[in-house]
């Protein structure tokens, strides 16, 4: 096993899981790492084991490269994931991760033939809508950072240290592109249920295009909009962890 596929860099989780049976794994949004679920490990029931998905290029893996391209990024995280697969997942994802969580059900389904028993997305439109703006991670790097202001995901004191944004901008245009080169294909839609959060101020998604996450499962799909802007994962935690530990008790 390649040294950037060990689980161990992967998938970080200190917390016992005698009873649980089920693992969520969560994938952060664009810039973000594990330390994003890090609350999240003790909020939940015993019987759920949060496994927060450390991405190269961030926090304890910041002098990896960070993949700029979703397809071989899926095989790795396959490839770290299949010692944990022989009990039942889930997956949720904010924002880039929304993405990958869902390309991720489908590969492994492709390769293992399993598949989540909830896929539950947050922040991001449902995957084949066309995408039409300008793509973010070309733009030179005062409009880059710009953009990461408006975006308000990284915090002010960090865009304004600028030995610190010299280390994170590699993996934040990284992290655009692996969403803006992104070419949706079609397949079969998904056997599991499916939750989808979305920010009522968010000007990144549009309602219209959350509900259509319906055309990728047979099965039901929930739709639940929730103050605050594109982050709004951060103010209504309780109640995403609520919906969460609900659909897998």
């Amino acid at each position: 096993m390649p040294e950037n596929s060990a689980p161990h860099l992967w998938i970080t989780n200190t917390r016992p899981v005698t009873h649980a049976h089920v693992r969520l794994f969560c994938l952060p949004y664009a810039g973000g790492g594990a330390s994003v679920f890090h609350t999240w490990k003790t909020a939940f029931p015993m019987t759920i084991q949060v496994c927060p998905i450390q991405l190269p290029g961030r926090e304890d893996r910041l002098c990896e490269q960070p993949f700029r391209h979703l397809p071989p990024l899926l095989a790795a995280l396959a490839q770290a994931f299949s010692p944990y697969l022989e009990k039942p997942f889930a997956l949720f994802g904010h924002s880039m991760g929304a993405l990958i969580a869902f390309e991720l059900a489908r590969y492994l389904r492709r390769t293992f033939g399993i598949h989540p028993v909830h896929l539950f997305v947050a922040g991001f439109d449902a995957p084949h809508i066309t995408r039409t703006h300008k793509p973010v991670h070309t733009l030179p790097e005062p409009e880059f950072i710009e953009k990461l202001q408006t975006l308000k995901g990284t915090p002010e004191e960090v865009l304004a240290h600028d030995e610190l944004m010299r280390l994170l901008l590699p993996t934040l245009r990284a992290d655009f592109a692996l969403c803006e080169t992104y070419d949706y294909s079609d397949d079969a839609p998904l056997n599991c249920p499916l939750t989808v959060f979305g920010g009522l101020e968010d000007k990144n998604t549009s309602p219209v295009h959350l509900r259509t996450w319906n055309k990728h499962t047979t099965c039901a799909c929930a739709v639940d909009m929730l103050p605050g802007s594109h982050f709004f994962l951060r103010e209504n935690r309780n109640k995403i962890l609520d919906i969460i530990a609900f659909n897998l008790s």
